[in-house]
């Protein structure tokens, strides 16, 4: 079995996150606040981990609507 691809998006502060996470759970699309992993950042703070199935439509609903810094690719 395949493990599942997630994107993870994170932000510049975690108030970021928590309109990032509002603006996706308004529009229905799947997604799960998590902590930063240490893989992708040494700083603390949360980022919002989306399937790769869902990430254009996150990606869309995001668009100008809030910030964010980058994304990365894991394996769940």
């Amino acid at each position: 079995m395949e493990a599942q691809k997630y994107a993870v998006i994170l932000f510049p502060s975690v108030s970021h996150a928590l309109r990032a996470e509002k603006i996706l759970k308004e529009q229905g699309i799947a997604h799960k606040l998590i902590p930063v992993p240490r893989q992708i950042s040494s700083d603390c703070g949360v980022c919002l981990r989306v399937e790769m199935g869902h990430w254009d439509a996150a990606a869309a609903a995001l668009s100008g609507r809030v910030i964010w810094e980058k994304t990365a690719l894991l394996d769940g």
